[in-house]
Formats: structure tokens, sequence, C-alpha cells
């Protein structure tokens, strides 16, 4: 099975690839210190100091990504037709920039998810502009590497921040089974440099492109007079993505799986890093794969150790175990993430990339509310009533994966890559 956009070449140069790839890899970079130096640590101090329960924390990961999937649609609609891509891309950051100084004053969980919804909206304003401005930079047969370098310098900065914050921990007391909220506030008030820093080099380096190149055929085009419609390969990726979302809850329920079964605080957080290591090493490489043998096959293939890992977070009794598990988690993002925006971009015309963005983002975000609600509610409602507990919204998500790999491996290459 192949996909749209397949090709042969793949080397990577450094030297020549263009400056908006790099603007966007560095402002990714940045922000990733900020942003994962914080949330990872969230789901411990909603549990641990506001003392929060679990059906609590999967509404506000739910609602927070949800409610910013409209703002993902606007954004990247606005990008096509002002043809700029910068001005939102900045926009989206600079608000997220701004939503994490007052983590410092959140004392209870509706204050928690008032800022998370600031800080998600953020990133719907940026997320459809920004990887549209990487596909309009790039050449069609080197979109699996761009969008796989762009997120292996999302993912560094993930691994730093998660770095500071572990030494963080760890001088607040490596032994410590439950986060205190003074250790949460320390971690607070550092992230707000690479913020800051995140927001400065996107506006200092990124350039719109002077020309919006045409795009080589085969997807839908735009025409005077005629509305935009897509293509049904287009609709059938972004219907298997919502149903392998309904069972992706928020990664806070592995981050509590985690601590369940006896890792510190500490601890929690190196697993964190081993995970962004992998995601780190393995984005490029994965990136690359996919300009080489097509994108369908490597989505699938993280799929598959997607379902893998969840059944084996259900399974999991020791902490080592988990460790293990999330270092191979790592895998499934490399193979997905970057992909599956490149696999976007094949399918769809030049000048309707912002909206595609920003229905693939929506999509993703209108299925995460109920995905982190069942996921809570397995947890400590449904699970607990049919002697499952926590082990089964992992499961849950196992089967939902597998359902879409037969989906995308056997429903979606029938549909017409054209309108």
């Amino acid at each position: 099975m192949t996909s749209t956009g397949e090709t042969t070449n793949s080397k990577l140069d450094l030297k020549r690839l263009p400056r908006n790839l790099w603007a966007v890899s560095l402002t990714s970079m940045f922000t990733d210190i900020s942003s994962e130096m914080i949330f990872h640590l969230l789901p411990l101090y909603l549990s641990n100091v506001l003392g929060a329960r679990t059906s609590v924390i999967g509404l506000i990961e739910g609602v927070s990504e949800t409610t910013s999937s409209l703002s993902r649609i606007l954004s990247g609609w606005m990008s096509d037709r002002m043809r700029k891509r910068k001005a939102l891309t900045v926009l989206g950051y600079s608000f997220s920039a701004v939503a994490k100084p007052l983590f410092l004053f959140a004392a209870t969980w509706p204050m928690v998810l008032v800022l998370r919804f600031a800080d998600r909206l953020g990133k719907g304003i940026r997320t459809a502009p920004r990887d549209a401005l990487v596909a309009d930079s790039i050449a069609p047969e080197q979109r699996g590497m761009a969008f796989g370098l762009h997120r292996a310098a999302d993912t560094l900065g993930a691994l730093l921040g998660l770095a500071i914050a572990a030494f963080v921990v760890y001088r607040s007391g490596a032994a410590a089974m439950r986060l205190g909220a003074a250790t949460f506030h320390w971690v607070v008030a550092l992230s707000i440099v690479p913020a800051v820093l995140g927001v400065v080099s996107l506006i200092l380096i990124a350039r719109d492109p002077a020309q919006t190149p045409r795009p080589a055929g085969g997807a839908a085009t735009e025409q005077p007079g005629r509305r935009l419609r897509f293509s049904p390969r287009f609709w059938g990726f972004i219907a298997t993505v919502g149903l392998f979302t309904l069972g992706n809850s928020s990664d806070a329920f592995l981050v509590l799986r985690a601590q369940e079964r006896g890792l510190s605080v500490l601890q929690v957080m190196l697993m964190l890093v081993t995970f962004n290591l992998v995601y780190t090493l393995a984005s490029v490489s994965a990136g690359m794969r996919s300009d080489k043998i097509g994108r369908s096959r490597v989505i699938l293939g993280g799929w598959l150790v997607y379902a893998l890992v969840y059944a084996g977070f259900g399974f999991a009794r020791q902490g080592w175990q988990v460790w293990v598990l999330m270092s191979a988690y790592g895998l499934y993002y490399a193979m997905f993430e970057g992909t599956s925006k490149a696999l976007i971009a094949d399918l769809v015309p030049v000048e309707a990339r912002g909206t595609a963005y920003g229905v693939y983002n929506a999509a993703i975000g209108v299925m995460a509310l109920p995905a982190s609600l069942v996921a809570g509610l397995l947890w400590q409602g449904l699970g607990t009533w049919a002697g499952l507990g926590a082990p089964a919204p992992f499961w849950f998500g196992a089967a939902l994966a597998l359902a879409a790999v037969l989906l995308m491996g056997l429903v979606v290459p029938r549909l017409k890559s054209t309108t």
C-alpha cells in the first residue's frame, strides 16, 4: 500500500533547509521546554495538592483540548484567506506564553481548568497556520523529513523541559511519592523564560513565503465562485483519526498510572525524559521513511505500536514495566505525529492547507473530550464496577487503535484521492 506523495528522495541536507523550518523548530523547542516543565506535573498537582479525582482531571484535559478545536479551524481558514501564516502563529504562541505564569495563582481545579483552556486556545490558534507554514516552505519530496525534524526539535524541547523539572523535583526531595505545591510553583516560575524566547525566535526569524507554491496535482483545487471540497480520502483519514483519538485519552492518565504502579515523582519525570528521548531520536528517521515508502505504512505501524503499548499499560504490575512501555510509546509518537501532517499536505491543495490542518486538529480536539472523560470514568467508575479498575481505559484505547488500523488499511485506500 502506498500513499499520496511517496518519493524516493529522502536525503537530509541541513544546509538547504528553509529558514521557516528552522524558525518554527526553534520556537517549538523553546515552547515545549516551557510547556513540558508544567503540564506533565499538572495531573500530579491536581491529584496530590488540590485533591481532584481522575474524573475531574479527565474533564479538565478533555475540555481544554476540545474547546480550542474551533479556533484551529478558524485560524487555519484565516491563514488561507490572508495568505499569511506568521501573524496567527505568533499570536498563538504569545497567548500560551502569557497564560503560563498565571499557574502560580491556581489554587483550585476550576482555576486550573481556565488556565489550561487558555493555553490550549493559544495552541489552537497557532497550530494550523504553523503547519501550513512548514508545508508551504518545503519541497513535496521532503515533507516527511521536514515535519519529522520539526517534531524532533519540539520533542527535544520537551526532553530538556522535563530534565529541568526533574532537577527541581530532585532538589525538593528525590524520594517524594507526592508532589508539593512549592515544587510545582518553582517549575512554573522557571518555565516563563523559554516561553518568551520561543515567541521572540519566531518573530525574528520566520517569514511568510513571498509566493505560495502551487500544488503538483492530484488534490482538489479551489476555483472562483466554487466552494472548496476536500477529497474522500482526506475525509476518510480524518474519520479514522477521530476513531483512534476516541481511545487516545490524555497522557495525564499515563502519568497517574506510573505513580499508581509505585514510581516516585522524580522517577515519573525521568520516565518522561526517556519517552521524549526515544521520540526525538526516531522522529526524523520516521519522517524520512514516510517520504520513501509512503505515509500510510508508517502511520499504520505507529498505531500498531500504540495498541501494544496501551495493552501493556493495562497489564503492567510494577513501575519499571510502565517505564519500559513509556519508552516504546515514544516510537508511536515519532511514527504518527509528523507523518500525519505530511499526509495532510499531500491530500489537499496548497490554497487550503491552513483550513485542512484546522479540520485535522479540530477532529482530534473534538474527540479529546469524550476520550478523556471515558478514560476517567473507566478508571474510577465503570471500570471499578466491572472489576477492571485502572487498566480499563488502556485496554479500551488499544481496542480502538486496532479498529483504526483496520479502517486505515482496508477502507481509506479505496477512497478517491480527488473530488
